[in-house]
């Protein structure tokens, strides 16, 4: 948790907003998206919003981010957590959320996004977890360990594989230890929680073109408001946003692949690219056309990181 807003460390290399491709936004605003080949199974992103808010959404993997200038607010179904310089936020997946500017001047972060593979890796070799490991606690007070989240950013940027590697396995590890816990089994225990794992698979099912709250709930054989209680009580959200974010989900998925943004807008359901940009530069923090290029990049680097031998360090 924050008492103050601190003096921050926007002047990093993870905060100041130059490096590599990063997407320049309007109001100072600026965000970079991108994965490094020799981290296999991270995201990595780092950024400074002021204006932008995360509609609420979920990931399939973990977010463990450091917040290096400013306040960032998060919201579960909990309430509001802020977080600010020298503090770690980490989210557990498929735990919905949405994120906001905590103050006036916004907030800069590192974020990690491991998938659940790798953490899992990590917490087999370095904890005594049983279970799918994650935290058991959503904010850290640690400046070190977010100094070695940026750090991450930093190594990677440079191309040093064997230095970005290294800290991110020692940074996930001391969370596990400092943090970890069991995540909760997602397995639906009542009625209301089994129609709302099937309702989900049918949108999921039927993402292109899915059915009113009204026939979807008729197919279930229930009523719309029983139906509505039942899915945000499972997934934190209503139907129509689940929806939203699974789409983006999707379209990501389209666009490593090769797809054309307007492509990847039809395929999913959104009327066309500006619908497709707009919700996916809300819930992603960046447009699609910066998130393929990013990801087109990083494809030949792959290639010439493979055709090295793996041997950049």
């Amino acid at each position: 948790m924050i008492t103050g807003s601190g003096d921050g460390t926007a002047g990093t290399a993870a905060g100041d907003g130059t490096g590599p491709d990063v997407a320049p936004r309007a109001g100072g605003e600026w965000a970079r998206h991108w994965r490094y080949p020799g981290l296999p199974g991270l995201d990595l992103l780092r950024a400074r919003y002021v204006r932008h808010s995360f509609p609420r959404h979920a990931h399939d993997g973990y977010v463990i981010a450091a917040v290096t200038d400013g306040i960032e607010e998060v919201g579960f179904a909990h309430g509001p957590v802020r977080t600010g310089p020298g503090e770690v936020m980490m989210i557990n997946p498929e735990v919905a959320h949405a994120a906001r500017a905590g103050a006036p001047e916004g907030w800069a972060y590192a974020t990690l996004y491991p998938s659940a593979a790798l953490v899992a890796e990590i917490a087999k070799e370095t904890t005594t977890l049983r279970g799918t490991a994650g935290f058991a606690e959503t904010v850290t007070e640690d400046p070190h360990l977010g100094r070695m989240i940026t750090e991450v950013h930093r190594a990677a940027e440079a191309g040093s594989a064997l230095a970005a590697d290294t800290l991110l396995r020692l940074a996930v590890a001391r969370l596990l230890r400092r943090c970890g816990g069991p995540v909760p089994a997602r397995t639906p225990r009542t009625a209301g929680a089994r129609t709302a794992a099937r309702a989900k698979v049918l949108l999921g099912e039927r993402m292109a073109a899915p059915p009113s709250l009204e026939q979807l709930a008729q197919e279930l054989g229930t009523s719309p408001f029983a139906l509505l209680r039942a899915f945000k009580d499972a997934y934190g959200m209503p139907p129509h946003t689940w929806l939203t974010d699974a789409r983006v989900r999707r379209a990501r998925r389209l666009l490593e692949a090769g797809s054309a943004p307007a492509e990847a807008a039809v395929t999913v359901g959104f009327t066309d690219q500006p619908h497709l940009n707009r919700h996916f530069t809300r819930i992603v923090g960046v447009p699609p056309g910066a998130y393929r290029r990013e990801r087109a990049a990083q494809a030949g680097g792959a290639r010439t990181y493979k055709t090295a031998g793996g041997a950049a360090s």
